[in-house]
Parts: structure tokens; sequence; C-alpha cells
């Protein structure tokens, strides 16, 4: 304790006083002995003034220059704490990374630029990078910070003198242009971002490619503050991210109104899925000539208890957006297993299993547990993909397939010639059905090289072991032309629309539907075995 009070003692302005003093006094005595100060004493003689004058006046300078001394440090202190809240000030107004403004400081020049007017035509740029996630995933961060500080520069380089560039957050950026009256100069501005943000970033040895999104808002005085501009050129970013990425949007009010109807429907959604409004319905699959049910594929239909019944096309593909997919896929394909349990077991159920999913390790876990927890037999059960599932990740979809295959579960590839698969696809992934996409089926009547096509895709399925499902059927006529030319199996509303579950019970109960008994034939790789064996 003692010497943390001399520390603090010796540290003290007192103590810097007290050693001018006593270094005057020092002074003085020298001063004594040697006879310096004789000029002095013939002044403290003159005067009729004592030695303790002079003593005073040394221990006096002494005083002075403590005071100095403190004024110097003073001085210091404020000079140094001026710059380090300058440095603040800076680091809290720029992105370390890039060196641009950050958020702060681009709404305070946003907000000064607003409110002083141009004469020209002001408006904010959200620049959104596409494909960067990818690039962290496969180089690493240091190659996607790399990318980030040359898309700074290349925006500084590519915007007018005087533009505002900011990294807001993450990939997005923004920047505060000024242009001519028209909006052909904004036009033209976008497409030259877009461009520039496009070409390759060379980083050790690798070239990499992003692209980006832009969305534009105006803004004028009448405009709002700067939040709401940039949510207006964030909206517009998000619109052109919907309409397909690598374009520019410009804020139009409609934009607004969408978002608020897409958030009400995203949260309505998730209460859906919680609460069990969004239930199965049943499209009755038959065997080809004869049209026996076989089975019934499941469709999704949302009970919405404002709107009434909501088809598919509503709600899906907010549901993969948004990463609730899997929750949904899970409950239809609980309930239908549930649902299926009392009919005769030689009825399948085929459920639609989205891109994410196919991708996700667990899939065929969950689906396991699933059949385990209704009882529904795996062999009963099929699941549908579509051909993006395969082009996402080709060997996560082998390992999936086969985990399912290995269950007892079939795997069918939906909607095919859509899509992007190819022969090595099919032969590499060994799928059991092929379900030729209702487009195809709708063209038959409609000449000889449509219904062509349908016969290729027809022969190519029998050729590599698979049967195969026509959809979309509406008329005798196709079903007598697809059976001549081999389909095993066709769907569509001449054999029954799309029903809840009682509507199917009370048919069953009826008689009112054909349901065999019917074997199913063999599909797939196990009519290649079997026929092998033989």
């Amino acid at each position: 304790m003692a010497d943390k009070r001399k520390a603090s003692w010796g540290s003290g302005e007192l103590y810097d006083l007290l050693c001018l003093m006593m270094l005057g006094t020092c002074v003085w005595l020298l001063g004594v002995q040697l006879g310096a100060f004789r000029w002095l004493d013939r002044f403290i003689l003159g005067h009729n003034l004592s030695d303790v004058f002079k003593l005073g006046f040394f221990m006096g300078l002494g005083a002075v220059a403590a005071s100095v001394s403190k004024s110097i440090r003073l001085r210091k202190a404020m000079q140094q704490r001026d710059a380090a809240e300058a440095q603040a000030s800076a680091t809290a107004r720029h992105d370390p990374l890039t060196g641009l403004a950050n958020r702060r400081l681009f709404t305070e020049r946003l907000d000064e630029r607003r409110v002083a007017g141009s004469g020209g035509r002001l408006a904010v740029f959200v620049i959104d990078l596409d494909r960067f996630k990818p690039v962290n995933e496969l180089y690493g961060y240091e190659a996607g910070n790399a990318v980030l500080r040359a898309v700074g520069e290349r925006l500084e380089r590519t915007l007018p003198a005087g533009s505002t560039v900011a990294r807001l957050d993450g990939d997005e950026f923004a920047a505060l242009v000024e242009t001519g009256a028209g909006g052909e100069g904004l036009a033209r501005l976008a497409q030259a971002v877009i461009a520039a943000l496009s070409a390759p970033v060379t980083w050790q040895g690798h070239e990499i490619k992003v692209g980006a999104t832009i969305g534009i808002a105006a803004a004028d005085p009448e405009a709002g503050a700067a939040d709401a501009v940039l949510h207006a050129a964030d909206l517009a970013m998000a619109q052109g991210k919907r309409d397909g990425r690598g374009t520019y949007r410009v804020f139009e009010s409609a934009m607004d109104e969408a978002l608020k109807a897409r958030a009400r429907l995203e949260a309505d959604l998730r209460v859906a899925i919680e609460t069990g409004q969004i239930e199965p319905y049943y499209q009755p699959v038959v065997a080809l000539p004869g049209q026996t049910v076989t089975g019934f594929e499941v469709l999704a239909r949302w009970r919405h208890p404002e709107k009434g019944l909501l088809m598919p096309s509503t709600f899906i593909s907010v549901a993969e957006e948004t990463g609730m997919i899997g929750d949904l896929s899970y409950l239809i394909l609980r309930r239908a297993c549930l649902d299926a349990r009392a009919w005769p077991g030689h009825l399948q159920l085929a459920v639609n299993i989205a891109p994410q999913q196919f991708q996700n390790p667990d899939l065929a876990l969950r689906i396991l547990a699933i059949l385990t927890e209704t009882g529904f037999q795996a062999h009963r059960l099929e699941v549908e993909i579509t051909e993006t599932a395969i082009v996402q990740d080709l060997e996560a979809t082998r390992a999936t397939l086969g985990a399912l295959q290995a269950l007892g579960v079939r795997v069918a590839l939906d909607d095919f010639g859509t899509g992007y698969s190819s022969l090595y696809h099919l032969r590499e992934l060994r799928f059991d059905k092929l379900k030729i996409d209702r487009s195809y089926v709708d063209s038959i009547g409609e000449g000889d090289e449509r219904a062509k096509l349908v016969d290729a895709i027809i022969k190519l399925g029998s050729s590599l072991g698979l049967v195969t499902t026509a959809e979309g059927i509406e008329t005798e006529a196709s079903v007598d032309w697809l059976s001549n030319q081999g389909c095993d199996y066709g769907q569509g509303y001449l054999f029954g629309k799309p029903m809840p579950r009682e509507e199917i019970d009370r048919r069953l109960d009826e008689g009112l539907l054909d349901t065999g008994p019917v074997e199913a034939p063999e599909i797939g790789p196990r009519a290649i075995l079997a026929e092998k064996a033989a």
C-alpha cells in the first residue's frame, strides 16, 4: 500500500512543483558558493533586501518552470485526446474491411444532401452480391474478404465523382449518386455497376465470379428520411432477386404492398404449419389401360381461416424460400400415412420432396421415423423428386436415394423432360419411375412431333427398366394412345380430382373406386435384378 501511495505521489503535480523548487534552491546555493550572483547581491544591497529574497527568487523560478511544464503537458494531452476522438469518429463511421463509409455515415450524408437539394437527380443504389455465399464455403473467408474489398474498389471507380459508397452489412453495399434528370442515366449506371461487379476477381490463382442485383430509390426531399429511402431501395433489390438476379429494379409503391402481403403470408403459413391447417388431398393414380386405382399422389391444401382453400401455388414457393418446407412436408407425410393405413394394403402413396430436403442427409431417417410412428409400410410409399434436386448435388442425391431405396421406399423422377436430366443421371441414380410432365401429355393431340417426344420418353423408361406415369390426362383418346405406347400408369382429372380423406373414404366404402386387387408391377432396379436372376 505504501508503494502505491508513493507511486501516486511521485506522478502528481505537487511532486513536480517541489522538485523544480528544490532545483531552484540548489541553483541558489551553487551560485552563492561560486559567487555567480554578484549583480543580484548589488541589487539586494541597493534595495536593502535580505538573502531570503534571493532564495525566494530562485524558488519562484522553479514554480514558473513547473507551471510551464504543466501547460505543455496539458496541451499535448489535449492534442492526443483530439486525435483519439477523430480516430474513434472515423472508425465509427467507416467499414474496417473495405475502408468505405458504413451505414451510420451513409445515412448522415444521405440526410444532409437530401435536405440541401441538388440540381440533378439524387438516388440511392442498394447493391447485393449474387453467389457470394459459396465463395466463403469453397475458398474460405480470406477469399470472401478479398472479393468484398475488390467490390468496394470497383464501385468507387465505376460510380460518378462525388458519390458516397458504403458497405452496409455482409455482402450488401449502397451508393448515393447524382445523375441527370432522366431515368436513362440511372439505368446506364446500374448496368455499368452490374457489369463491373460481374467480372472475375483473381485470388491466389483462382478466378472467383460473383454478380450483383441492384435496387434503386429516389432520394429527393419528398422521399422521407434516410432509413425510408434505404428501405425502398432494399425492396426494389429484393424484387430484382425474385425476378432472376443480375438485374436492377426501381422502387415502386406497389412493391411495398407486395412485401407487406408476403410478410403476412409468411406469418400465416408458420401458424398454419404449427396448427395443422394444411392437410393432404389425394389424386388417384391408375394402371393403364384398365384404369384400376393403384394409389394416390399426395397434394397439399391450405384451409385458411379467412381466405378459404388455397392451392399449393400460393404457398409452396414461400415455404421453400423461408425454410419451412421441411416441416410442411413432414406434416403432410405423417397425416397421409395415418389416413392411408385403413385403405386397401396394395394402394400406394406418392409424396413430393423439395430439392432442399433431398440434400439433407437425415431425410431417410426422418421418413423412417414417420413410417415407424404411423405403422405405414415402406413399400407402399413412393417419393417424388424433381430434376432440380439432381443438379444441386449429384453425390448427395445419390446417397439419399440409395438410403430410401434400402428402406423399401420407391423413388420417382417427377416432371421428366422439363429440367436438366441426362441419360447419365438416369443410369447412375437408378430411379424406380419416370413421371411424364403434363405439358407433354397435353400436347399429344397437337401433332406427330409432340407425340414422338412422349413415345421416346416411354421407350427410354422401358429400356432402363423404369415404369412410366403420365400426368395431366383429361381425355379417353389420351388414355388409348398412351396405353398403346406402353405407358404403365396415368393420373389426371379424367380419373379424379384431388380429394380430401373423407371423400376417399366414402368412395372406397361405396365401391366407387376400382382398386383391384392389383399387384403393382416390379419397378426399376428391382425388375432389372429379377430379370438377371432369371
